[in-house]
């Protein structure tokens, strides 16, 4: 199928590793061009290289922190520099917690949101201008299943998460008029570096058996009885940030291997 997104710009945050490295890769299959944005400079380097490579296609790293507000302007400035703006816009940063309401510090809070919530808003700030001036865009949002089915031991990762789902809902409706389509994905459990790490982690002191920690997680958890891959997750994006999801607007998409357990 062809998504008829050859020739777009996409930006993407936490575009060096993970669920952001394979989303990158999909867009890049597809003959979209990139700004890639992380924090670590020579891994988003090698990475931006390496796609450019293998599918010839433009791409850009900007190494900053978009938590930041000095971070959000130097992403959306090189866009702007390298290609005059974006059509699309995939806000990835984020990272999971570990604290109880009672212990954790405002710092902590304050940190999530930025990183969670106010990078969005920003860069829908910065963006949205210019996709409305090329046409139209698509923003989606990557949130969390825990946004509304929270895991108890990261409550700042949970509420962060669901305000970052109903910013995505408001800026929706406040953006369809300017043919610009607002979207979240909620993905379940992804094998990501950050997972694989956390199991090596809790599994050291039993045997540094980390991989049958994440089955046992997976067990619990999701119904398929296995963590998603990146590549298994960015192609739904990909097609979401297509032309042929048209008429999705403001909805929240759970990608979870069944783990939800309402309707």
């Amino acid at each position: 199928m062809d998504l008829k997104l050859r020739g777009k710009v996409a930006v993407l945050t936490g575009a060096s590793v993970g669920i952001g490295l394979a989303v990158a890769e999909g867009l890049a299959t597809e003959g979209v061009n990139l700004v890639l944005a992380a924090r670590q400079e020579a891994r988003l380097a090698g990475a931006a290289h390496e796609i450019a490579a293998k599918h010839g296609v433009k791409t850009v790293p900007i190494a900053c922190d978009v938590a930041t507000s000095a971070g959000v302007d130097a992403l959306v400035r090189g866009a702007l520099e390298a290609f005059g703006g974006a059509d699309i816009l995939f806000n990835n940063a984020g990272t999971g917690s570990n604290e109880t309401i009672m212990t954790a510090p405002d710092e902590k809070w304050q940190a999530y949101w930025d990183l969670h919530v106010m990078a969005a808003v920003r860069l829908a700030r910065g963006l949205a201008p210019g996709m409305k001036a090329r046409g139209g865009g698509v923003i989606l949002h990557n949130a969390s299943i825990c946004a509304v089915q929270p895991l108890g031991y990261e409550p700042i990762y949970n509420v962060t998460k669901a305000a970052l789902m109903m910013f995505s809902k408001n800026l929706a409706n406040e953006l369809v008029g300017d043919n610009i389509r607002v979207n979240t994905i909620n993905p379940g459990l992804v094998l990501t570096p950050d997972w694989i790490k956390t199991a090596k982690q809790l599994s050291a002191e039993d045997g540094g058996d980390w991989e049958g920690y994440l089955q046992r997680v997976a067990d619990e958890h999701a119904p398929i009885r296995r963590f998603a891959t990146p590549e298994e997750l960015a192609d739904f994006i990909v097609f979401l940030c297509s032309p042929r999801a048209s008429y999705s607007v403001g909805a929240t998409y759970f990608v979870d291997g069944g783990m939800l357990r309402t309707v």
